[in-house]
């Protein structure tokens, strides 16, 4: 028989404090990481349950824009990319023509000089890149009053119709009763029928386009130039340095990708002009050949001459230039684009 000491040191030995038996505290019995006794882990579940919500609610925002690129960007790419394997019959109808209308465009001389005069357009409307560069330094001198008055007065344009621009400037560059050889006059140059001269009508006309996408581009660079920290100026100012030299120094550096971002839509812009040329010129101006864009081409063969087929095969062209154009300029941009 066990004496009352031993009997008590077994009760001891029998039961943790609290009433929990000692065998409970064993590794097998010990609760995995992360859940409680009585209760089954269903963190994995909430989190899962979690993130399949915040997909779900990501889908509804994204869906409407999505079908929007596809319904009104994607599709027709591959539409026109369909039709130009084809040709259209007289009465309607087309028929398949594989690589033919290809063939065709790239040996038609025509293209070429459309090509040649898009380019030259695309070069003289990017000179109205630092024109308003210049005037949005301007008019971001500290102290210069109505300047809000001058932003208005520069940002009209962009809300004018195109065609309408085109016709109140056809009036002014008009040869016999127009404002700007009248101006000429009084200082003693005898002016030209600037739209019917070939050698002047593509260049007036893409003075035009300048004057037309200076104020989107002024209101940019003002936004661009009132972010630059002042105590860059301040520290340019003590060490001896202009107002130029801070602009060639602090300001063009600190904007740079305001220009390059202005540079991209002007060169898109240039290169997909039509309806500007075709109001000031058109086709029976004398001048038109040499103002005629790949754009115009494009209208001319598919909504005239009812060449679909080759008329896509023209789209699909512009689609390729401005895409390679656009990748170039965005690999160009590393060497002189800097970004704080």
């Amino acid at each position: 028989m066990l004496t009352e000491t031993q009997q008590a040191k077994g009760a001891v030995g029998a039961t943790a404090p609290g009433g929990v038996p000692s065998g409970s505290g064993s590794r097998g019995d010990t609760p995995a990481p992360g859940r409680w006794p009585g209760r089954p882990g269903r963190s994995g579940r909430g989190m899962s349950r979690m993130r399949r919500n915040d997909l779900f609610w990501a889908a509804v925002f994204i869906l409407p824009t999505l079908l929007g690129l596809v319904v009104f960007y994607l599709w027709p790419v591959v539409r026109t990319l369909l039709i130009s394997f084809t040709e259209t019959g007289p009465f309607g109808g087309s028929e398949f023509v594989g690589l033919a209308n290809y063939r065709e465009l790239f040996g038609d001389a025509r293209l070429w000089e459309t090509m040649l005069n898009t380019l030259k357009f695309t070069v003289v409307a990017l000179l109205g890149i630092p024109v308003a560069l210049v005037i949005a330094a301007l008019l971001s001198t500290e102290g210069l009053r109505g300047v809000r008055i001058y932003r208005v007065l520069y940002f009209l344009p962009v809300v004018t119709m195109p065609a309408a621009v085109g016709l109140i400037w056809r009036t002014l560059y008009n040869g016999d009763v127009g404002v700007i050889n009248a101006l000429l006059g009084l200082v003693g140059i005898e002016g030209t029928n600037w739209l019917s001269n070939p050698a002047t009508a593509l260049y007036a006309i893409a003075g035009v386009g300048i004057w037309l996408g200076l104020g989107t581009q002024i209101v940019i660079f003002l936004a661009a130039i009132q972010g630059v920290p002042k105590d860059l100026y301040e520290a340019a100012a003590l060490d001896g340095a202009g107002r130029t030299r801070q602009f060639w120094s602090i300001t063009l550096p600190q904007i740079s990708p305001s220009v390059f971002f202005i540079s991209v839509l002007a060169v898109i812009g240039a290169l997909q002009t039509f309806d500007l040329i075709f109001v000031m010129t058109g086709p029976t101006n004398p001048a038109y050949p040499q103002t005629e864009t790949i754009v115009a081409q494009f209208y001319q063969r598919g909504f005239v001459e009812n060449q679909q087929g080759y008329a896509a095969a023209i789209a699909l062209v512009i689609l390729v230039v401005i895409v390679a154009v656009t990748a170039l300029q965005f690999r160009l941009q590393k060497k002189w684009v800097h970004y704080v």
